[in-house]
């Protein structure tokens, strides 16, 4: 019973892939290492967000039209169980990524303006049980950083900047009571530095290394068997957003030596549901998740604040097989931007949504 119920517990990471703070999607989940024996899992997620403002009467009041775009994601897992207390599981994901799109044909002030930022990341982890109850895990995490912006409405600035690589760890423990299918496992994952060589046009045409630092997080994952069949499970997710920065040479030329990209807070994600059996196969679960707004000005490569959200998902086990899915909306958070050096509001980003689709497939022997 407790590996069924523990299948639920995986629809909240399958379905929350769109609108976390920053630039963050993937969430870094380490699920796969508390499967049972060996296993292998693939996912996908694919999100379609509708992001969308008006510029105020003195930035000319034009619509912006939907500037972001949709994404997908890939993941993959493989776990392989030494004996019963050691494991390794090796996992890939995405964990950041950004997709800014306005469309040329309108008035808004950034009309045509592009960015675009692609990561993944190979993590390896080692799983120690020290007793039934308590287990450490720890490993190093291999990460890669590109990104292209084209933003007309700043002196006609461009940037290219190549991929980097960089290396991060990751360390953290779990507490487990499996006759009631308690878990409650906290994970740190450090930053990671990039060293970005980036080609920049506009106000100079430079080129120049990039420093940019993938932030740190902490991920405190939790389920618990509330009653027979039945699980409630949850997550908080902290990610250090204000110690984040892009600010490529080129662009500090203009006026007030601005950040590409960088946030004034950090962000706190929250997500609870619960889960059910229905029978020997079948399981399903209702999750929500919220993201506080912060107020103050959002970039305008990334006009959103905050969330709220509801997940619906489903999973069928048959044998070693699971197949597990779901679709999430996200009701995003109103933001405002402003332009230069004016202090002034520029645009309002009001009454925007996402929807995310995910599908996991994992397989135990």
């Amino acid at each position: 019973m407790n590996k069924l119920l523990s299948a639920t517990a995986t629809l909240a990471a399958s379905t929350s892939l769109a609108s976390a703070g920053g630039i963050d999607r993937s969430g870094q989940s380490i699920a796969p290492i508390f499967e049972t024996g060996n296993y292998a899992e693939l996912s996908f997620g694919s999100v379609s967000p509708t992001v969308s403002g008006t510029a105020t009467v003195p930035f000319g009041s034009g619509s912006s039209g939907n500037m972001s775009g949709d994404y997908s994601l890939v993941g993959l897992a493989y776990k392989y169980q030494f004996n019963d207390k050691l494991s390794f599981t090796l996992i890939y994901d995405e964990p950041f990524g950004a997709d800014v799109n306005y469309p040329a044909a309108t008035t808004y002030f950034a009309r045509g303006a592009t960015a675009t930022l692609e990561s993944q990341a190979i993590t390896g982890l080692l799983r120690y049980k020290i007793d039934e109850n308590w287990s450490v895990h720890g490993g190093l995490r291999y990460q890669s950083l590109e990104a292209i912006a084209s933003i007309p409405f700043a002196a006609n600035y461009t940037a290219q900047a190549t991929k980097d690589y960089g290396v991060g760890y990751v360390v953290g423990a779990a507490y487990e009571r499996p006759d009631i299918a308690l878990r409650v496992a906290l994970t740190y994952s450090s930053e990671i530095a990039h060293s970005l060589s980036t080609v920049e046009t506009g106000p100079a045409a430079v080129t120049s290394p990039t420093n940019v630092e993938t932030p740190q997080s902490v991920n405190l994952d939790f389920q618990t068997g509330i009653a027979p069949d039945t699980l409630l499970f949850g997550s908080v997710r902290w990610v250090d957003w204000s110690d984040f920065d892009i600010s490529p040479t080129a662009y500090g030329f203009l006026p007030g030596n601005p950040s590409l990209v960088s946030y004034r807070d950090d962000t706190i994600t929250y997500n609870i549901g619960i889960g059910r059996r229905f029978n020997e196969n079948w399981s399903g679960a209702v999750s929500l998740g919220y993201e506080k707004s912060n107020g103050g000005f959002s970039s305008n490569l990334g006009p959103t604040d905050g969330n709220i959200s509801i997940g619906l998902g489903g999973s069928y086990t048959n044998g070693g097989v699971k197949v597990s899915g779901g679709v999430r909306y996200i009701k995003i958070g109103n933001a405002q931007t402003t332009l230069g050096t004016s202090g002034a509001t520029a645009s309002n980003f009001t009454d925007n949504k996402a929807i995310a689709v995910g599908l996991k497939i994992g397989y135990s022997y």
